[in-house]
């Protein structure tokens, strides 16, 4: 007769490749039910968007047979609960268990069409997310979410009137873009663009959310010193182009976010733009801007790196129809956001697993 202990001491056999630990101390079986050589039960993944649950599914039915009963009937559910490493006190985005800032050295590399195709990708996976606008002198999310002109109602919380953000193809948004004439230039200075930001973080009522997306603006400044000393940021995702130009502006965001005074992980580089195939010959790739630049500069920098984002009509496109290429793209276009977003989800997983809980960083200036 087949037991709960013989199961479980089978599925301690089996690890979980990233985590680099056993699914049962991880504490990822759940709901074993036995009944005779029927044995069904439940692998709770880190994030939706794994792509080695095939992968786990097949050891564990493996090792049902090989360690328990080789005639054993084994249904292996996948869900997942998406980790989190949070352990502050959670006054501020209480609701949200990562949260994820995207950007770069320099403008112009297509950071907030990667931060937008990234929380799509996420969603896509199953994950629940919002992306915050953080660029206020420049805000692209309603542009690229087609929801220019619409304005967020108010909810009253706990007795607080909150702005509720927009939702829009399973995305929550924020962005000064919908609070604003699109006319009208954002011209302040840095305090009033730092309160702004806080404002997306206080009176903003966000709920629950997997991961909360932040698009930063390029460069390194005042929003990003606000956002660190406001909340415990989960990690960076930088992004880049080939180009030298480019990558040397991207060390400059790493070391920011990397360095010892504000010391948020970095989740990984990817590198946008990275060839050109014209649609009438989509199997062909023309290195415009050079070939590996973000690639090489991951490996020598020793951080992961999360993929290319190709340069496709259909990206451009999209962006500005206010239909991202992760709904109206090609399948080549999706292929690639999606292997970069579950890249990005596993490494997340992994620094959360592995890395101590970011702290609310304390910068003298």
């Amino acid at each position: 007769m087949i037991t709960t202990e013989q199961i479980l001491k089978a599925l301690s056999n089996v690890e979980e490749p990233d985590l680099g630990k056993d699914l049962v101390t991880l504490n990822m079986v759940k709901d074993i039910e036995i009944d005779g050589n029927k044995v069904t039960f439940t692998v709770v993944l880190t994030t939706p968007a794994c792509p080695l649950k095939d992968l786990i599914r097949n050891a564990c039915i493996n090792a049902v047979h090989h360690l328990v009963s080789k005639d054993a009937e084994v249904h292996v559910n996948m869900t997942a609960n998406v980790n989190s490493n949070r352990k502050d006190g959670k006054s501020l985005l209480p609701g949200v268990k990562n949260i994820i800032v995207v950007a770069s050295g320099k403008g112009g590399v297509g950071k907030s069409t990667v931060a937008a195709n990234l929380a799509l990708a996420l969603s896509e996976g199953g994950a629940k997310v919002g992306l915050m606008d953080a660029d206020i002198y420049g805000p692209s999310v309603p542009i690229m979410f087609g929801v220019r002109g619409h304005r967020p109602m108010m909810t009253n919380v706990d007795g607080k009137g909150m702005i509720v953000p927009l939702e829009k193809h399973g995305i929550k948004l924020m962005s000064i873009g919908l609070l604003i004439d699109e006319k009208q230039a954002v011209v302040w200075r840095g305090p009033m663009a730092s309160s702004a930001l806080k404002q997306f973080i206080t009176d903003v009522h966000w709920g629950e959310l997997d991961y909360l997306v932040i698009d930063m603006p390029p460069g390194t400044g005042d929003i990003h010193l606000t956002l660190v000393q406001t909340v415990p940021v989960t990690g960076a995702v930088i992004v880049t182009t080939p180009q030298d130009v480019a990558l040397a502006d991207a060390k400059k965001g790493i070391a920011m976010f990397d360095g010892p005074q504000i010391n948020v992980p970095i989740i990984g580089l990817v590198e946008n733009m990275s060839y050109f195939t014209p649609a009438e010959l989509p199997n062909n790739k023309y290195y415009i801007f050079g070939k590996d630049g973000g690639k090489r500069l991951a490996e020598d920098l020793e951080i992961p790196f999360l993929g290319q984002i190709p340069i496709v009509q259909s990206i451009r496109e999209g962006g500005d129809e206010g239909v991202p290429a992760m709904l109206g793209g090609e399948d080549a276009t999706k292929l690639a956001f999606m292997g970069f977003a579950s890249t990005a989800a596993r490494s997340i997983a992994m620094r959360n697993a592995n890395v101590a809980p970011t702290k609310i960083v304390e910068v003298f200036v």
